[in-house]
């Protein structure tokens, strides 16, 4: 697994589709994903550090796995579909133990930045759908 951070957020509201680039932490690899606007908002409004008034679906998501006692561990972009990728989150419950939990790489990503959790790529992922710069 490589591990990668958010480098940009690339917001057009004329589109339905937004992009989010990772990039690896350690080397010139990125990896443009196609996200929806509500999690492009979301990811941005946590990242400019806009908190508002009410919780948005990823922080409700955050503040239930905190009131059961469980941790965002990562979240791995472990598989490119068909065009569509696919994310694991990787939870740790109160005893230790690993639970890995099927989710979109934009939900894992909203979830990560609100935890300060890593996120990782599978190499055959990065390496087929990356790009160097």
């Amino acid at each position: 697994m490589i591990e990668v951070e958010l480098n940009k957020i690339i917001l057009d509201e004329k589109r339905h589709d937004q992009i989010i680039v990772l990039k690896e932490t350690k080397g010139k690899r990125f990896l443009p994903i196609v996200i929806g606007i509500a999690e492009a908002s979301a990811i941005k409004m946590k990242v400019n550090s806009i908190n508002p008034p009410r919780p948005l679906t990823h922080d409700l998501l955050s503040s239930v796995i905190d009131k059961l006692s469980a941790k965002l561990d990562c979240v791995v972009i472990n598989q490119l579909k068909d065009n569509t990728y696919y994310a694991k989150l990787h939870l740790k419950d109160k005893e230790g133990k690993l639970i890995a939990v099927d989710s979109r790489p934009s939900d894992g990503i909203a979830l990560a930045v609100r935890n300060n959790a890593r996120i990782f790529v599978e190499e055959q992922v990065l390496s087929t759908s990356g790009q160097k710069k």
